[in-house]
């Protein structure tokens, strides 16, 4: 008889917040990455695109780590217009010994987002000025708002803009960060406007083109771009990879295939071989982060397997020593 733990979003939100716990077990998964022979085949995705519809599914192998995560992650981006967030999906977990199944996570995209958003904490934390204290955000939906969230963990940020195309959106989303996050948020109608003075910039879009200029960047900012997970995805100018002080992917294979490099490539603005550092090298100290307080710096990150491997791993762990989900025998 073999037993799993199946797990609802309501009991994950619980045991897993977005809290520097999350951070740092997606900070540890970018290292094992850069120091361990992982096993991270390429993303598997399904287009639906009659209903701007995705459906992807990641995992890999960690040596060391008792289990491993496969995640099946539907993204639908016309669902706000009828009323259902964009994002959901689940995670299951694995036996790395005998394959069985451990745990269902029935999340409905919420790990993800944690992981997502931790990323991006990562991100800053790694490449952006330690001083940065003022946020742009281009986008309104979950991810702007725990990007903005996962940032006030690891910066002194006081202030933040938040840039949509929808304007009454990114209006709503900014009294309700302003409220939770306790600095002034608000909503900027321009994308330049939002740009001017802030030392991080965030895109959380699934924008097919781009919705930041190189021509509005100013020294010392940093950029990550988190939207680009899919070929037909672009949120930033290719000539910002080209020209930035220095460019991170979290993967090198994906981001030459999925991410904001493989539009720059396609540009003829950098060649498909060039080599640039990934984020997990960075933080093992095997490759050198920003140079000085006026550089440009940008992260690419098109989400990998080995996030969802520790997000769940970190999960599975917590629920089991809180007691937490339903026990299914089998």
């Amino acid at each position: 008889m073999t037993a799993m733990r199946i797990l609802t979003e309501a009991e994950l939100r619980r045991i897993v917040p977005l809290d520097l716990d999350a951070i740092a077990c997606v900070e540890g998964a970018f290292h094992a990455l850069a120091t361990k022979a992982v096993a991270m085949p390429p993303i598997l995705r399904l287009d639906i695109p009659e209903e701007r519809g995705e459906v992807d599914v990641k995992t890999a192998y960690v040596p060391g780590l008792d289990g491993f995560a496969i995640k099946i992650s539907p993204g639908f981006f016309n669902n706000p217009k009828i009323g259902l967030q964009s994002t959901n999906g689940l995670m299951v977990l694995l036996s790395a010994k005998t394959g069985l199944v451990e745990a269902v996570l029935l999340d409905n995209g919420y790990l993800t987002d944690v992981r997502t958003a931790a990323a991006g904490a990562v991100a800053a934390r790694q490449l952006s000025r330690s001083d940065a204290a003022v946020a742009a955000i281009f986008g309104a939906g979950m991810q702007a708002r725990l990007q903005l969230e996962a940032l006030s963990l690891v910066r002194p940020i006081r202030e933040a803009r938040i840039w949509a195309r929808d304007a009454a959106k990114a209006e709503a989303v900014a009294a309700d960060l302003t409220v939770k996050l306790g600095f002034p948020v608000r909503a900027e109608a321009d994308g330049r406007a939002a740009v001017d003075g802030a030392e991080i910039i965030v895109t959380t879009t699934p924008s097919e083109t781009p919705v930041l200029r190189a021509e509005w960047l100013q020294p010392g900012q940093h950029v990550t771009a988190m939207g680009s997970d899919a070929e037909h995805k672009n949120e930033i100018e290719p000539a910002i990879v080209a020209t930035a002080g220095l460019y991170v992917a979290d993967s090198l294979k994906q981001t030459r295939r999925l991410g904001e490099l493989h539009h720059a490539i396609e540009a003829g603005l950098v060649t498909e071989d060039t080599i640039f550092p990934e984020l997990g090298e960075i933080v093992a100290g095997r490759k050198p982060g920003r140079s000085g307080p006026e550089q440009i710096t940008v992260a690419d990150l098109t989400g990998t397997g080995i996030q969802d491997t520790a997000i769940a791993t970190l999960a599975g762990a917590r629920a089991a020593m809180a007691g937490a989900g339903t026990i299914f025998e089998s």
